[in-house]
């Protein structure tokens, strides 16, 4: 009868047999692919056509790796004909637009030309020719019955805008 002793001992011998074994054909395999890999480079030394294995990354057709996905959008954008305003601060006459004075009455005295207009309030305001209203008009002229205002601006790209309103005067029944 075979005692239990012996019969560990036989399982411990297979077993050390079989982890030999399997370590044997790792090693063999390990060193038959070695073989089939170094052969064809030693081949392309020997012609001289060696071709490195480097890694050529393509950018045409593919996003940029190291930029955001979700770009903000602007708000605004900017053209180029808009209106470049100056920070000024206002006084007088430049406080309101041609649009929103009524010519009133005009007065000839020795030489000197002198318009009266109003506002929408009813409040009346003196103007002569050279003054500054709204925030590019300046009283280019003051005729019998109107009174011309010039006003030039410019644009973001450089161009100057040059426009005219003519304030005319009411004759009574208008």
């Amino acid at each position: 009868m075979l005692t239990k002793k012996f019969v560990y001992k036989t399982i411990y011998i297979i077993g050390v047999c079989l982890f030999t074994a399997s370590l044997f054909a790792a090693y063999s395999f390990a060193q038959e692919t070695a073989d089939t890999q170094t052969e064809p480079q030693e081949s392309a030394a020997l012609t001289g056509s060696a071709k490195p294995d480097v890694f050529n990354y393509q950018l045409e057709g593919r996003p940029d790796p190291f930029e955001p996905f979700i770009r903000p959008q602007v708000a605004t954008t900017i053209k180029p004909d808009e209106i470049v305003e100056e920070d000024k601060e206002l006084s007088g006459m430049q406080l309101f637009e041609p649009g929103q004075l009524t010519l009133v009455a005009v007065m000839f005295a020795k030489g000197d030309k002198i318009a009266m207009v109003e506002d929408v309030t009813g409040k009346g305001y003196i103007i002569n020719e050279g003054v500054l209203i709204g925030r590019h008009g300046v009283v280019s002229r003051i005729t019998e019955d109107q009174v011309i205002i010039t006003e030039s601006a410019r644009t973001r790209a450089g161009k100057e805008l040059i426009t005219t309103v003519v304030m005319r005067l009411n004759k009574e029944g208008d």
